[in-house]
């Protein structure tokens, strides 16, 4: 079968790949020229383990390709996956269908055949009945299916999520759009992977709310968390005795600075406002959107306690700046609001992230950007923690604490425990949802 993927950001470039590793022929259309040529070159914009040796291997096979001519692209083709950004539009917190509807329509005036037009982006319930009068109305001849196909994928882990799937939701009106998805998820039909077949608006539905719940799991542990610092309960111990629950599950129960990335926060924001359009408040959503906002400044007053009330004058080592290992994304990163309010108070900000570099050289000006974290911590007065790359997990703490002017940390993803950084030499620790400690000056101990 012959697919045309429109866009190439994250969702479009991996789910392209990964098709044409299922063996169809897919060809990947974007408008921004310097994209395709980089693509067209082998090289992959964005940072995703596996993609590059997946896209190589697929495009000299002869099955994937990437081009600005849409006509091209859509010669030939039965499907077509829209799967263009949808941002949280200005001053009412809905999805942005700009992207999506102009590429509907550009559809429509180029294809002279029947075709599925596959609406693969993340859009509020009701879109893709909007996309289907869109495109009836460009072309009133073509013969077409709109179908609903959100995605479930993991940064840093698509493919394996692309491939191995906890389920594949496919939302359609016709018997004819079924049998054509059903033929371009062949491979995994036949390994028995629960594929979920429904109306556009329950499918649409299932992408909202999924996300939305994940964000609630996170963002009731973080409070937890904030609780368990008062009352001296342990989090990763609460989170272990909840999770144990089959009820509940382990996942999604890791307290921290708060949840980040291109989905939660978008998609949060999104269903609250579908709910205000449709009379029906969703005030669980919404409260998760606030609380998760202070979780974040929740985050910049502990690190204000380990610096003594002031950042103004200190020198502060990040470790980590994406919103989650394995990937270099940043969007509505805790980075984003944290780091900012570290430079602003006047501190002296080196960050240590794998990947992080190239966008956050822009998303956050003002600081010095270091290659391994051993030279992030030289002569700081505070290392924070803040994304949990594997690097960060095993780090020799003496030599971090040697290193630096004033021993002290805010393990903000838990990695580590009071009793590893006393035993490195650390006069101060802080993590989220734990006990802290803070070493007093011997005069203090003495007169005590």
């Amino acid at each position: 079968m012959k697919i045309a993927m429109i866009g190439t950001g994250y969702v479009g470039l991996v789910s392209g790949v990964c098709f044409s590793d299922f063996g169809h022929d897919v060809v990947c259309v974007d408008k921004d020229a310097a994209k395709v040529e980089k693509l067209n070159r082998g090289e992959v914009p964005i940072y995703e383990p596996g993609l590059d040796v997946l896209m190589q291997k697929n495009v000299e096979a002869g099955r994937l390709s990437f081009t600005q001519d849409l006509p091209q692209a859509l010669d030939g083709a039965e499907a077509v996956f829209i799967a263009v950004g949808t941002p949280t539009r200005r001053g009412d917190g809905h999805a942005d269908l700009t992207y999506v509807m102009a590429a509907a329509v550009e559809v429509a005036r180029v294809v002279k055949d029947y075709i599925v037009i596959v609406t693969k982006s993340t859009v509020p319930v009701g879109t893709n009945r909007q996309v289907k009068q869109a495109v009836r109305k460009a072309n009133p001849d073509l013969e077409f299916d709109v179908a609903s196909n959100p995605e479930f994928l993991r940064e840093g882990a698509a493919i394996e999520d692309f491939m191995k799937p906890d389920r594949v939701v496919v939302g359609v009106q016709s018997q004819r759009a079924a049998e054509v998805m059903e033929d371009i998820y062949r491979p995994l039909y036949l390994r028995e992977f629960p594929i979920l077949v429904t109306d556009l608006e329950s499918a649409e539905m299932i992408k909202y709310a999924a996300n939305a719940f994940l964000a609630t799991k996170i963002t009731f542990i973080n409070e937890i968390a904030a609780l368990c610092e008062r009352t001296g309960a342990d989090v990763k111990q609460v989170s272990r005795g909840m999770g144990l629950d089959g009820r509940i599950g382990n996942k999604f129960l890791h307290a921290g600075p708060g949840y980040g990335g291109s989905c939660f926060p978008k998609d949060t924001r999104a269903l609250a406002r579908t709910g205000q359009e449709y009379g029906v408040p969703l005030h669980i959503t919404e409260a998760v959107i606030s609380v998760n906002e202070e979780m974040k400044r929740r985050m910049i007053d502990k690190l204000l306690d380990l610096c003594e009330g002031s950042f103004n004058g200190k020198t502060i080592a990040v470790l980590g700046a994406t919103f989650k290992p394995n990937t270099d994304d940043m969007r509505e990163a805790p980075s984003l609001t944290i780091v900012p309010a570290l430079v602003g108070g006047g501190a002296k900000v080196r960050i240590c992230d794998p990947q992080g570099e190239r966008e956050g050289t822009e998303r956050l000006p003002g600081v010095q950007w270091v290659e391994n974290a051993y030279k992030a911590v030289g002569n700081a007065d505070l290392v924070v923690i803040l994304t949990e790359w594997n690097e960060f997990r095993a780090l020799d703490l003496k030599r971090i604490a040697r290193r630096m002017n004033v021993a002290r940390m805010a393990d903000l993803r838990n990695i580590y425990s009071v009793k590893d950084a006393k035993r490195a030499g650390f006069v101060a620790y802080d993590s989220v949802g734990r006990t802290a400690f803070e070493r007093k000056p011997e005069a203090e101990e003495a007169a005590e």
